[in-house]
């Protein structure tokens, strides 16, 4: 049979693309984006260089995503949904208070560990006064300390506003310190750190008792024990 003439004239990539299912190109391009959005920063990326790393051509790349700025918000949102469901791992993974407090710092410093360029798209973007960027930022901010909050207004027994400010104040600590030890290289081992940050947070949070030993409707008497 006598090969398509046509097929001769067509693209490689416009091949490839053909091939590859959208989920896998959409992912390819993300990745791509993530490289040259990390290396240049937003404002100098630029998106033929996107599709040139990706190595397709630049209408594939708009297929996906109109325009830079919804590329970056794809990207940014996919690495604050991984970090989102960490934590919500963190919570659900176990009943003990301890542990659930170990495992919300480790949430930061394995995800700085393994996806620090990533964290600082999220984290230290420079986009932050974007509407969308910051948006979605606060956005998924607001949904972590959701979930810490929800644990502990149901073991302490704390106001929701008492129980937010706590969850605040351990989800800054944990993100600040995990950026600190990454930009320091590491300079702790990850265990050493990680044990460190959550005895900070535990001698305080072990404070507050279990709902049932809460003394008076919000707040635990001095000297109270801990949650054990």
């Amino acid at each position: 049979m006598a090969a398509n003439p046509a097929a001769h004239d067509q693209d490689p990539a416009q091949v490839r693309t053909a091939r590859m299912p959208r989920s896998a190109r959409r992912k390819q391009l993300l990745l791509a984006a993530r490289e040259v959005f990390v290396a240049q920063g937003y404002h100098a990326a630029a998106m033929d260089d996107i599709a040139e790393r990706a190595g397709v051509s630049k209408p594939v790349l708009y297929q996906h995503f109109p325009g830079k700025l919804d590329l970056y918000l794809a990207l940014l949102e996919t690495h604050a949904s991984e970090l989102l469901q960490r934590i919500r791992d963190a919570m659900a993974d176990t009943t003990d208070n301890a542990v659930r407090v170990h495992n919300a710092v480790s949430a930061y410093f394995d995800y700085v560990d393994s996806e620090g360029e990533a964290f600082r798209l999220v984290f230290e973007t420079d986009l932050r006064n974007e509407p969308s960027v910051r948006g979605l930022v606060d956005v998924m901010s607001s949904q972590i300390n959701d979930a810490i909050t929800d644990t502990i207004a149901a073991d302490t027994g704390l106001t929701r506003e008492r129980a937010r400010l706590l969850s605040v104040g351990l989800t800054g600590m944990s993100e600040i310190t995990a950026r600190w030890w990454l930009d320091n290289d590491r300079l702790l081992p990850k265990t050493e750190a990680v044990h460190l940050v959550e005895s900070l947070a535990w001698r305080g949070i072990s404070n507050f008792p279990l709902v049932e030993h809460v003394t008076g409707p919000d707040l635990p008497a001095r000297g109270s024990g801990g949650t054990g």
